[in-house]
């Protein structure tokens, strides 16, 4: 029944300020009287709403996502970075860790006139799409990119890389430069420059990116401010204090 009830609350999407019983049964597969009565005992603690039209996400899981400690304690140390660096650059900064196969952004930073980016806070992204994830690969635990090869490399947009072989010649050439630049391959007209967080055992913990217009960005030019950004992130939460690439 746990799982079934966790099904019904992954049904919820971005802009939809209410979804319908028959809506949650059909995405979820829960048959509709199990979600009505799933759904019922959700609503007793506080973890949807009922609406006029069905349902929606409740308040007590946003106070639960508020004490998930590392990644609480994360973002409260990475904001004054993240705020320099999108001072500096006047460009949209990100702030994603991995889950899986995929990354999910803690933190974004938007900017005027600045491409329309498929992330959004508290979202997630293929992780093989995306100039964060790649880092986050390249750095990360083996199993990390275990789980995008098994998933599959599908496509955000028509540059994104399809090829397990080249993944992994990727992540070789980001592991040896210590940073990532990723050509509309998230998104068509979008490019991105991004440098990982390295814990105090070398492996990424998150990782840091600026990202812009194809044809205006330079992410040669900002790649010197994304890298000092993660690496006083680092040294900050006692992680490695020297980046990969620097030594």
């Amino acid at each position: 029944m746990l799982g079934r009830a966790l099904s019904l609350l992954d049904q919820f999407r971005p802009g939809e300020p209410e979804v319908s019983l028959a809506e949650l049964s059909r995405r979820s597969g829960v048959a509709k009287p199990t979600a009505h009565r799933l759904l019922g005992e959700l609503a007793d603690r506080s973890l949807v709403e009922r609406t006029p039209g069905g349902y929606r996400l409740g308040l007590r899981l946003f106070e639960l996502g508020q004490v998930v400690p590392r990644q609480r304690d994360l973002l409260e140390t990475a904001t004054p970075f993240l705020a320099d660096l999108h001072e500096a650059t006047h460009e949209t900064v990100h702030l994603a860790v991995a889950d899986g196969a995929d990354v999910v952004y803690l933190h974004k930073l938007t900017t005027l006139g600045g491409p329309r980016i498929p992330s959004r806070l508290g979202g997630r992204m293929p992780a093989h799409c995306t100039g964060v994830g790649k880092v986050l690969l390249a750095f990360g635990p083996a199993e990390l990119l275990t789980a995008v090869l098994d998933r599959g490399l599908t496509r955000s947009a028509p540059r994104s890389v399809s090829s397990p072989g080249l993944l992994r010649a990727q992540l070789a050439d980001i592991r040896t430069r210590g940073y990532a630049e990723e050509h509309e391959e998230s998104a068509p007209g979008v490019t991105c420059a991004a440098a990982p967080v390295l814990g105090p055992d070398g492996v990424a913990v998150a990782a840091i990116s600026i990202t812009g217009w194809s044809n205006r960005l330079n992410t040669a030019r900002v790649l010197p401010a994304v890298r000092t950004a993660a690496l006083g992130l680092c040294r900050a939460i006692g992680g490695s204090r020297v980046g990969p690439g620097t030594s």
